[in-house]
């Protein structure tokens, strides 16, 4: 004998479609971002998923008709700053950079290569120009990625990080300038550029 089914109400029936038809359209936007931020695949997925979750838990804080990728953004990086705060103040049971050199070892080996979003952006950057976007300041590696990879506008860019417009075209110019210095030798190795 099963037991009886517990209607859904119409208010959360509204607020469920109103969130899928404003919010989860901009979920392969803010995967990208969260992959470029953790640098893993798995912990973007999560971030991801806590964003929504945190989104979907808080919709009636959300003003309808302002920028709701600037709230979703900013939903994603207060949980991460939070979760990063987590980590730090845990003690830490393995080096960091042992297990990420070993993930980088094993990771061509063990890829499921019928993963479509790898075949379809896992090699839209080098080595050499994905080590120098992660080498960068985070709030400069931030707004290059919202606005020169995600191509975020400048207002969106400053809503999501909370600062004005001048700092995120300062932000922008300097990670640029950064980049550029850090990736002229690429350049110049596959010609991109004369030697001259």
């Amino acid at each position: 004998m099963s037991t009886p089914r517990t209607p859904i109400p119409q208010t959360t029936r509204l607020k469920q479609k109103e969130f899928e038809a404003e919010a989860v359209p901009h979920m392969d936007l803010l995967y990208n971002f969260a992959l470029r931020t953790t640098g893993n695949a798995d912990d973007a997925r999560d971030l991801l998923q806590e964003t929504y979750l945190k989104a979907f838990r808080f919709w009636d804080k959300y003003e309808k008709g302002t920028n709701i990728r600037a709230w979703l953004f900013r939903i994603m990086k207060n949980s991460y700053i939070n979760r990063y705060r987590k980590e730090t103040r845990e003690p830490g049971m393995v080096d960091y950079e042992d297990v990420e050199n070993f993930y980088d070892s094993i990771r061509a080996d063990s890829t499921d290569t019928n993963d479509l979003q790898e075949k379809l952006f896992g090699n839209l950057l080098s080595d050499e120009v994905t080590q120098a976007l992660q080498s960068l300041p985070g709030d400069f590696r931030t707004v290059v990625i919202l606005a020169d990879i995600e191509g975020l506008s400048y207002e969106e860019v400053a809503e999501f990080l909370n600062c004005p417009i001048g700092t995120v075209r300062s932000r922008l110019h300097r990670g640029r300038k950064m980049l550029q210095t850090q990736l002229f030798e690429y350049a110049r190795d596959r010609g991109l550029i004369s030697s001259d």
